[in-house]
C-alpha cells in the first residue's frame, strides 16, 4: 500500500431490466436511485462526499438534458455546492469518470468521491436509439449504408479476424450463450428471465436473425436504462471507513492499475494501422498492458476474473486474445476448452456482461469497476467467482476509439 492508493469502497447498481420511462421516471430519478442505493450499501452520509464524477454519453439526445452535475447537486442539500463534472467517451464514459475521480484522490484534492455512470435509453424506438448511438462513429464518414451502424461495425471486425486468422461462428455464438447463462445468476440482469431455444445460438435465420452482416440478434447487447454508483476513497478516508465498519483496511479493494488510450476515430484507419502486426487493435492491447504494468501483473492468469466489453459477442472474442489469454487470432481455444466459462480457469463476464446484464452506455464502465470490487469483497452472490482477489475490466467506446482497463484487487 501507499499514501496514493485509491480504494473502491463499493456501491450500487440499479435493476437493468427496469424501464424507467414506462414507470414515468426520468434520468434524475435513475441517477438518484443509484446514489441512494450506494449510500445505504456503504453506510456513507451524504455530507461526507466531497466531489462527484458522472459518466454519460448521450443525455442531450435521449433526454434533451445536459449539465448532469446539476442533477447530482439537486439530489441532496449536502450535495449543493459540491464540485462535479461529466465525462463522455461513448461506451467508455463511465471509465473516464472513474479515472477522473481517481486522479483527484491521488492528487490529494479530496478524500471521498462519488462516481456515477448513467444512461437513459428506453424512451425512444430502437431505430432512433441506434441513430443516437451512431454518433460515436465518424458521423457521415463511415458505415453510411448501414441500417444499424454498430452491428455493422462489429460485423466488419469479424471480417477482419476471418481474413487474418479464420473464424467459426460457433465460437462467437458460444460467447453470447455463456454470458446469457451467467446473467441468470445476477438479480440485476436485464435478460435474467429471458428464455432461449436450441437454435438461439445458431445461424438459423428465424431463431437468431441477422441484424447487420454477420451479426445476429443474440450477438448483441440490448438498449438498457441503468445507473451504477460507487465510492472511491483516499487511504486516510478508507482507513476511517474500514474501522467504523469493523473490517481490515487490507480487505478493501484498491485500483491496482489502470490503462487509457485513444485511437483515431475511423474504424478503417484503426485496421489499416494494425496491418502486419499481431493484434487487430494494438492500442487496446497497449491499454491492457499499461494496466497490467501498473498493477505489477506479469501474466493474465494472475487475475481471477475479467469484466470485459461485449457490446457484441465479437468484441469479447477480440478481448480474449488482446488480454493474452491466447495467442493473437486464437481466442477460439479459450472458448472451446472452457477457460472463459463461469467455472473455467479465468471466467469472463460472470455478471453476464453487456449482452446478458445490459448496456446502459454511460454506466457500463462504472458498473464494471463496481462488479470487480464486489467480486474481490465476495459480494456477488450467485455469480461470485470463488476466491477472487484480482479482477480486471476492459471498457471501450466507439470502434475502440477509447479504451480503458482497470485492475481491482487487494
Amino acid at each position: 500500500m501507499s499514501d496514493k492508493d485509491v480504494f473502491v469502497l463499493g456501491g450500487y447498481q440499479t435493476d437493468f431490466a427496469r424501464n424507467y420511462s414506462r414507470d414515468n421516471k426520468d434520468i434524475a430519478a435513475l441517477m438518484e436511485d443509484a446514489v441512494e442505493g450506494a449510500l445505504g450499501h456503504c453506510a456513507i452520509e451524504p455530507a461526507e462526499i466531497e466531489t462527484a464524477h458522472i459518466g454519460n454519453f448521450a443525455a442531450e439526445l435521449f433526454c434533451n438534458q445536459g449539465i448532469l452535475g446539476g442533477l447530482f447537486a439537486a439530489m441532496k442539500p449536502e450535495f449543493d455546492g459540491r464540485p462535479s463534472g461529466r465525462h463522455e467517451a461513448a461506451c467508455a464514459s463511465g471509465s473516464l469518470a472513474v479515472l477522473g475521480a481517481a486522479a483527484e484522490i491521488e492528487a490529494g484534492r479530496y478524500g471521498l468521491a462519488c462516481v456515477l455512470g448513467v444512461e437513459y435509453m428506453r424512451n425512444v424506438p430502437a431505430k432512433i436509439a441506434g441513430q443516437y448511438l451512431a454518433t460515436a462513429a465518424r458521423t457521415g464518414h463511415e458505415f453510411v449504408d448501414a441500417t444499424y451502424l454498430w452491428p455493422r461495425a462489429f460485423s466488419d471486425l469479424t471480417d477482419v479476424y476471418d481474413e487474418r486468422y479464420g473464424i467459426d461462428y460457433r465460437h462467437v455464438a458460444r460467447i453470447s450463450e455463456i454470458n446469457l447463462a451467467n446473467a441468470k445468476r445476477n438479480p440485476n440482469a436485464q435478460t435474467r428471465s429471458w428464455v432461449y431455444g436450441p437454435k438461439s445460438f445458431s445461424q438459423d435465420d428465424e431463431a437468431n436473425p441477422r441484424i447487420e452482416g454477420r451479426v445476429r440478434r443474440n450477438d448483441c447487447a440490448q438498449v438498457t436504462d441503468g445507473a451504477a454508483a460507487l465510492f472511491l476513497a483516499s487511504r486516510d478516508y478508507a482507513a476511517q471507513w474500514a474501522k467504523r465498519r469493523g473490517i481490515a483496511l487490507e480487505s478493501v479493494p484498491r485500483i491496482l492499475g489502470w490503462g487509457h488510450r485513444s485511437a483515431t476515430i475511423l474504424f478503417k484507419d484503426k485496421i489499416a494501422n494494425s496491418r502486419g502486426k499481431p493484434y487487430v487493435l494494438p492500442h487496446v492491447r497497449d491499454t491492457i498492458q499499461d494496466a497490467f504494468g501498473r498493477a505489477g501483473i506479469a501474466d493474465v492468469f494472475e487475475l481471477d476474473a475479467i469484466e470485459t466489453h461485449d457490446c457484441f459477442s465479437m468484441t469479447e472474442y477480440m478481448a480474449i486474445d488482446h488480454f493474452g489469454i491466447t495467442a493473437p487470432g486464437e481466442s477460439w481455444k479459450a472458448i472451446e476448452d472452457g477457460t472463459v466459462a463461469f467455472d473455467g480457469k479465468l471466467p469472463i463476464n460472470p455478471s453476464g456482461g453487456l449482452i446478458g446484464l445490459g448496456h446502459p452506455v454511460g454506466a457500463t464502465g462504472t458498473r464494471m469497476v463496481l462488479d470487480a470490487a464486489k467480486q474481490v469483497m465476495g459480494e456477488c452472490g450467485d455469480y461470485q467467482v470463488a476466491g477472487a482477489r484480482k479482477v480486471a475490466t476492459l471498457n471501450i467506446g466507439g470502434s475502440s476509439t477509447t479504451s480503458c482497463c482497470f485492475v481491482v484487487g487487494t
